[in-house]
């Protein structure tokens, strides 16, 4: 029998009156929607110790505000906050003082970027863009310029339209013109805009453009480009802003197109009909004239531009007559831009030809300037090692990236919001080729100056413990000529060049500097550039970890299509194209080579052995047994 004692049966006795009482107050209440908890006392005192802790925690804290309230202000620490503007001001000028590249570095990738259409362009090809039919224009533009290639169906820019008779001419130029400058325009602009960006750089501030001559026109593609280009503010500053470029601030005051396409002319009159020209003066003309032709000693501020031309006219003499023009027309700088690469090899060589002819007739001495030289792509004037007429498998080519426009994208039906422009070109200068320079100024840039204060700390001399009174004993002398000389300070004579002096002297150096014409091969311990050399050879260049932190770091920067400037540490190795007639490359010399796309080679397997020497067997007593049942 269970014996319990009394206290322990009042527990009891008090527990279930609790359960009853906790059971009926929550029965009572369970016809409200929110009915209050009947908690425990114990738990409830719980509770209330928590919460008297946590009160008295936040008391004896600092006292911090609650969201959403007023932080305190103090207006005499006013004059130290920064205002967003200042702030941006500051930012960019220590993006300019810490600049990681070297100078030289920096110099030889120039690039613009993605292009963007200034507003006054995308304005005026939009409202033509409006008031056409909008599905005939997506036509238009797909039955022209949507190509089949052996990576897909892809939209290329080449217009190359032939009509069969004067009445289909007038049927369809002006639909045809019409896609031209909503498709094509954009993106030859950011081509064309490119290369005279580069050759402004390449040339300096010297070079100034009042004039420009324009074979095959069109749309005026090289009239937007170039009057975008050479933008003078009041204050006699280029402008680098797309945003804020016109045609009014140009310093150009006339512009020559040359184009026989009517249905184009037609459609580029349109669309600069509205916008206002400053004190440019446009005209267009079927062809070149006499009147055209200026003298050699004003040339200098003449530009004979043809971009996306040369590819559309029918025959090599054709061609020939278009770069003689040129040629003839007296402008110091010709600039040719096309799709085919062959085609712009073969005009370069002509250029250079007529150049020498210059200089080896006698009867041309009087001419103020004779020659001619190669500024952009090549640093050599020598025969291009890529070119092979008729069977050139790799081409110098450059690309262009442009942010699509939104008539762009509507009339191609793409959501994609930008596209690349692939292209060749080749700007010819006037006089013979400057002399190779032996200064190298601009090749240390933060990264080497970084080093170069480590490696300074590491040889500087460590004072030891003395005592009181004497003098101390440095530890660790060394000289400072023990210094790597790749991050040594720059020679006396570069600390005292200016910015404008270092980019005189960059020009200068950036005539032999080799221009890259493949991709870089980046690995983790050396970087592998194939470049255009001054030799007239492609050749591979290695830069190690080895040669220097700024020469690696500006290795691991570049990319395809800059200018290098540091020397590589090990000879470079000459590369040919293995199909070229009288070359015999060695194993792995071959230009263009980046990786094996065969089929892997795969180890010597014993199980797939066996399993062939049995098939063969099965075969054998197959045919032996086929053998004998002919025989019966």
């Amino acid at each position: 029998m269970l014996r319990l004692s009394s206290r322990a049966l009042a527990v009891v006795l008090r527990r279930q009156s609790d359960v009853v009482r906790w059971s009926s107050s929550v029965a009572s209440s369970s016809h409200h929607p929110n009915a209050p908890l009947d908690l425990d006392p114990a738990f409830q005192a719980l509770l209330r110790d928590v919460e008297m802790s946590l009160h008295n925690r936040v008391k004896t804290g600092a006292s911090l505000p609650r969201e959403l309230e007023l932080f305190p202000h103090d207006p005499e620490a006013e004059a130290e906050y920064l205002t967003s503007e200042e702030l941006d001001a500051q930012d960019e000028d220590l993006t300019h003082r810490e600049r990681r590249k070297s100078p030289a570095a920096h110099f030889g990738s120039h690039r613009v970027g993605a292009v963007v259409l200034p507003p006054e362009m995308t304005s005026s090809i939009g409202r033509m863009v409006a008031s056409s039919d909008k599905p005939a224009l997506h036509q238009d533009a797909k039955r022209l310029f949507f190509e089949g290639t052996d990576s897909g169906a892809e939209w290329i820019p080449s217009y190359d339209v032939k009509y069969k008779s004067p009445r289909d001419a007038g049927k369809h130029s002006l639909r045809d013109a019409t896609a031209f400058a909503t498709v094509a325009l954009p993106a030859h602009y950011s081509a064309i805009y490119a290369v005279l960006d580069n050759t402004k750089q390449r040339l300096g501030p010297e070079w100034q453009i009042q004039r420009v001559i324009d074979w095959g026109a069109a749309t005026g593609s090289a009239l937007w480009a170039s009057g975008h280009a050479f933008q003078l503010h009041a204050d006699g500053l280029t402008s680098s802003d797309m945003m804020d470029v016109q045609i009014s601030r140009s310093s150009l005051n006339s512009y020559v197109a040359i184009d026989k396409r009517e249905g184009l002319v037609r459609i580029g009159k349109r669309i600069i009909r509205d916008v206002e020209m400053g004190n440019l003066d446009v005209s267009w003309q079927k062809s070149f004239h006499e009147d055209n032709i200026v003298d050699r000693t004003h040339g200098t501020k003449v530009l004979a531009v043809s971009a996306f031309l040369m590819s559309s006219l029918p025959t090599p003499v054709d061609r020939k007559t278009l770069v003689r023009e040129m040629w003839d027309s007296g402008a110091e700088v010709m600039i040719l831009i096309d799709h085919d690469f062959e085609i712009v090899a073969e005009a370069r060589e002509q250029f250079l030809k007529l150049g020498r002819k210059e200089l080896d007739d006698p009867s041309m001495s009087h001419l103020p300037i004779r020659g001619s030289h190669v500024v952009a792509p090549c640093p050599h004037d020598g025969a291009c090692p890529l070119y092979q007429p008729g069977a050139s498998k790799l081409v110098c080519s450059f690309s262009q990236r442009l942010q699509r426009p939104d008539f762009v994208r509507k009339t191609k039906h793409s959501g994609t919001g930008h596209e690349n422009m692939d292209y060749s070109y080749v700007v010819i200068r006037r006089g013979p080729r400057p002399a190779p320079v032996t200064t190298r100024v601009g090749r240390i840039g933060d990264v080497g100056r970084r080093e170069l204060v480590k490696q300074a700390e590491a040889l500087a001399p460590i004072p030891q413990l003395t005592i009181d009174g004497e003098d101390p004993i440095l530890v660790g002398q060394h000289s400072y000529e023990t210094m790597d000389p790749e991050i040594q300070d720059p020679p006396e004579g570069e600390k005292a060049l200016s910015p404008s002096e270092l980019s005189a002297a960059l020009r200068q150096e950036a005539y032999s500097w080799p221009r890259l014409v493949f991709p870089p091969l980046k690995r983790s311990g050396h970087i592998i550039l194939d470049g255009c050399t001054a030799q007239g050879e492609i050749m591979r260049m290695t830069i190690p970890k080895s040669q220097g932190k700024q020469p690696f770091y500006d290795a691991r920067k570049s990319e395809w299509g800059d200018i290098f400037p540091h020397e590589p540490k090990n000879k470079p190795q000459v590369r040919h194209q293995s199909w070229r007639a009288g070359s015999i490359p060695q194993e792995g010399q071959d230009i263009g080579k980046r990786r094996r796309k065969g089929p892997k080679a795969t180890k010597a397997s014993y199980s797939e052995l066996s399993e062939d020497i049995k098939e063969l067997r099965r075969d054998q007593r197959r045919a032996r047994r086929l053998a004998e049942e002919h025989a019966q």
